[in-house]
């Protein structure tokens, strides 16, 4: 039962990733692609280049093209730059794992520098120098009041 709950969940949340693949929209795209000479993307451009690459993005919904083909079809028009994104393979791949590896190396530095401070304050850090015996006597007699 649980398992067919969770299909079910995903195939919920997938279905408008489904449907923008199949049917985008030119706000979509505007935040993925690259205008050509300002290199901003379109949703921040009002470049003539800019309006060029929205006409054409409207003229590839209209004759219904998918979100890939779209993007296929401006990366041949323009190269690879035109997307806003870095491809997830080949030296590009560096600008999705190398964040990554600096979080988790922050991480283990910050874990072993407190982990070295921790060990450097002494395992009884209450404790001082001993008390004078006089006072130690007083200081038990006065307990000794409040216990009775």
């Amino acid at each position: 039962m649980k398992l067919v709950a969770a299909v079910m969940l995903a195939l919920a949340l997938a279905a408008p990733a489904l449907a923008s693949e199949r049917h985008p929209t030119l706000g979509e795209l505007e935040g993925e692609v690259m205008c050509p000479t300002c290199k901003t993307t379109l949703d921040q451009s009002a470049a003539p280049a800019a309006d060029q690459v929205r006409r054409l993005i409207s003229e590839w919904i209209a004759q219904g093209d998918t979100k890939s083909e779209i993007k296929g079809k401006l990366v041949r028009e323009y190269g690879a730059s035109i997307l806003a994104e870095p491809s997830k393979h080949g030296f590009n791949l560096l600008a999705w794992v190398l964040p990554f590896v600096g979080i988790g190396l922050g991480a283990a530095v910050l874990g072993v520098l407190s982990w070295r401070w921790a060990r450097s304050r002494g395992a009884t850090p209450l404790a001082g120098p001993p008390l004078d015996p006089e006072l130690d006597r007083r200081v038990d007699e006065e307990l000794a009041r409040f216990d009775a």
